[in-house]
């Protein structure tokens, strides 16, 4: 079992992406400490935010005082809703946070079912519960609580392996074809994204982007991408790789399967409106691009905006680490173009979204799709203080789920294919 600890200044938003799941019957609340109970039993936004207000009004110094938790068991394992109720009492109370107000939702909208908790790390005394060594501790608490529950084990080897998965390329440290190869190898067994110009806002996290490339080979008119690694600022940084390198799921022909599946699955998609709704409460309370993608960030989501050399903004794209998918703005909702974001933050033009008490309910329907290209990559998280790890920002925000792809030489594995295939055409002609 993986967890992924998230911290920030936004109850509401945490409640606010957990809820409508509940209200959309792709998740239910299994368990609430501390919560005041309503006659219906049934829960808004506004009325679990209630019970943690006294937290709050005792600590005004903390900034971060929300805490999102989400309990990963492998998929392999059977949970049951009671076996849930007891990871989360037994995980809360053993970091320390057993007698705080807490929330676990169910998520049932992806085939990984697990749970939310949402807390604080204030005390109704006013004081900040110590997260010393917290991600040692929250490791050490899952392990134990895999061996008395009897859960597939996310052993220390795996954590690790998953460390160097996550790292964003560095063509600095060297190797950068392996690095490329850990990402671009194994991101569409995990994500889902419909357009290549969504693939790039993904790669953009890892500092990598790539191109599509035509030409002729003996007469015959030929496609195909190239890998290209990427500094900080979004520059290359080093000579481009073809695919061909980095097996098959990484070419053309395999990322074009992958559009028309992702365009399947995520038709009527139920994560589709738990993100609308995240999206159009962030642009609602915030009122620039940095506490925008602030907001959105402590939900687990990525923002990757777009912009020509006027500084026009001409493309949005949202990437939900949550449900692993990836979408247009425009293909949430028309509302969501890039021309909205465009006309708020570059002309100071509010955009129109009607202002209600639960304004997570109030789901737009549009379905416009806009294709976005490729353009200057936008680091994860790189709207968070410069003080703040980069990399400890990915690895929990995608969760650890991604194999390990280290040590794999992929230009002999090309060579040995050729091979293969020249052999087998040799047999043919005898």
């Amino acid at each position: 079992m993986i967890a992924k600890i998230g911290r920030s200044s936004n109850l509401y938003g945490a409640l606010a992406y957990n809820n409508p799941k509940v209200e959309n019957e792709n998740g239910q609340i299994l368990f609430a400490n501390k919560i005041i109970e309503t006659p219906s039993g049934h829960y808004s936004v506004a009325q679990l935010s209630q019970s943690f207000t006294p937290y709050l009004i005792a600590n005004r110094n903390t900034e971060k005082h929300t805490l999102h938790i989400s309990l990963n068991p492998d998929p392999k394992d059977n949970v049951s809703d009671e076996k849930f109720r007891e990871l989360a009492e037994q995980y809360m109370r053993e970091m320390g946070y057993g007698e705080q107000p807490f929330v676990v939702f169910k998520h049932t909208d992806i085939d990984r079912t697990h749970i939310h908790i949402v807390s604080v790390c204030v005390n109704e005394e006013g004081k900040k519960i110590s997260d010393k060594f917290e991600k040692m501790r929250s490791m050490n608490v899952c392990r134990e609580l895999e061996r008395q529950h009897g859960l597939v084990s996310a052993t220390d080897k795996e954590h690790k392996q998953n460390d160097k998965i996550f790292s964003p390329v560095n063509y600095q440290k060297g190797d950068v074809k392996s690095q490329i190869a850990s990402v671009v190898r194994h991101l569409p067994n995990y994500y889902q994204y419909q357009t290549l110009g969504e693939y790039n806002a993904l790669l953009s996290l890892f500092n990598i982007t790539t191109e599509k490339v035509e030409g002729e080979l003996q007469g015959k008119s030929q496609q195909g991408l190239l890998y290209i690694p990427l500094n900080k600022e979004g520059e290359r940084a080093g000579h481009p790789f073809k695919a061909s390198l980095f097996g098959k799921n990484a070419g053309l022909l395999a990322l074009e399967l992958q559009f028309e599946k992702s365009k399947t699955t995520l038709k009527d998609h139920p994560t589709k409106q738990t993100l609308k709704s995240a999206v159009n409460i962030a642009l609602q309370s915030t009122s620039d691009e940095l506490n925008f993608k602030k907001q959105l960030a402590d939900q687990g989501i990525n923002v990757v905006i777009r912009r020509n050399d006027t500084k026009r903004i001409y493309g949005i794209t949202f990437i939900d680490h949550n449900s692993k998918t990836v979408w247009n703005g425009s293909r949430l909702a028309k509302e969501l173009s890039a021309n909205t974001f465009n006309d708020y933050w570059n002309s100071n033009i509010k955009p129109e979204i009607k202002e209600t008490d639960e304004p997570q309910t109030k789901l737009s329907q549009s379905n416009n799709i806009e294709d976005l290209p490729a353009e200057k990559p936008h680091h994860l998280f790189d709207f968070l203080n410069t003080n703040e790890k980069h990399e400890d920002g990915l690895i929990e925000a995608l969760g650890g789920l991604l194999p390990e792809a280290q040590g794999e030489d992929y230009e002999e594995q090309d060579f040995a294919n050729k091979m293969k295939k020249k052999r087998n055409r040799q047999r043919g002609q005898k």
